[in-house]
């Protein structure tokens, strides 16, 4: 469903063919690798592509454990140790000092003239977020996963935050689910397929996604959330009701940033979505002479 299992090398795909955005990871799961590895991976991408690459990190498996215990060879599957792992990946990287006599205190990751990119911590809780305030770094709460606690996590973050030699001011971005089209039937009919394979992967059966057509026939109807917005795992509409949305969200959340993912089957289809809601918010051209 989504292309996420090597996310390295994604990134140094997209950035080899595009010259002015911001490529990162959402995300490298720490716990799964060795710091040192991460952290030589991403400064040789900030090596080849300078100022255009985020160091997005998280602590979940990132899948199902029996995975995870593969991915891990043996170490405890939780999590828990993400400061632990973060303070070796800056340590490696010389963002910060290792303890006195520490077994790892003479290893650099190289290539040692480039940096580490900026690194957010993902999150989908408050866990991640009370770290990256503590350690001053960014933050990105998947609201597509936990919709309802995006707007107190995110206040949380910029409320704790604490500067830090990478970052002096807290950076907030907002991820979430979107799917748009010229009218709201339209809209529903492309959202389809990602309600259908997101409700097979939580009952522990992932598919690709469906085409729109198997998937109507499957697609359960619509309630409308009690909660309002802030319990909306995916917004489908047209282009201002997608937006009046997303501005309501961001508002009250002090969100910097707002970072969609739209899954369709065609990717036509989510190339659309994406123009409609750009436009909506009155985004430039980004090709070349816009």
């Amino acid at each position: 469903m989504v292309a996420s299992s090597a996310p390295e090398l994604m990134i140094a795909a997209i950035a080899a063919v595009t010259e002015r955005i911001r490529v990162g990871s959402g995300g490298i799961m720490l716990p799964n690798h060795s710091p040192l590895h991460v952290a030589e991976q991403f400064k040789v991408l900030e090596a080849l592509y300078p100022g255009r690459i985020d160091l997005g990190i998280g602590r979940a498996p990132g899948t199902d454990p029996r995975t995870a215990l593969a991915l891990r060879r043996g170490r405890e599957v939780g999590g828990g140790d993400l400061p632990e792992l973060l303070a070796e990946l800056q340590a490696f990287s010389g963002l910060r000092e290792w303890p006195q006599a520490h077994p790892f205190a003479a290893v650099r990751a190289a290539p040692d003239d480039a940096p580490l990119p900026p690194i957010f911590l993902l999150g989908s809780s408050d866990f991640s977020a009370q770290v990256a305030a503590a350690a001053g770094l960014g933050f990105a709460f998947a609201g597509q996963i936990n919709p309802s606690e995006a707007v107190p996590t995110l206040r949380m973050y910029r409320e704790r935050f604490r500067p830090s030699p990478e970052r002096t001011e807290p950076y907030a971005i907002l991820g979430h689910n979107a799917i748009c089209a010229e009218t709201e039937e339209s809209a529903q009919r492309l959202a389809a397929p990602a309600r259908v394979a997101f409700r097979n992967l939580r009952a522990g059966r992932p598919t690709p996604l469906p085409t729109a057509n198997q998937a109507a026939a499957l697609d359960r109807p619509r309630r409308p959330p009690s909660g309002g917005v802030e319990e909306l795992r995916m917004v489908v509409g047209t282009p201002a009701s997608v937006r009046e949305v997303f501005d309501e969200l961001l508002d009250r959340s002090g969100a910097d940033e707002l970072m969609l993912m739209g899954s369709t089957h065609g990717i036509e289809d989510r190339i659309r979505s994406y123009e409609l809601i750009g436009e909506a918010f009155g985004l430039l051209s980004l090709a070349p002479g816009g």
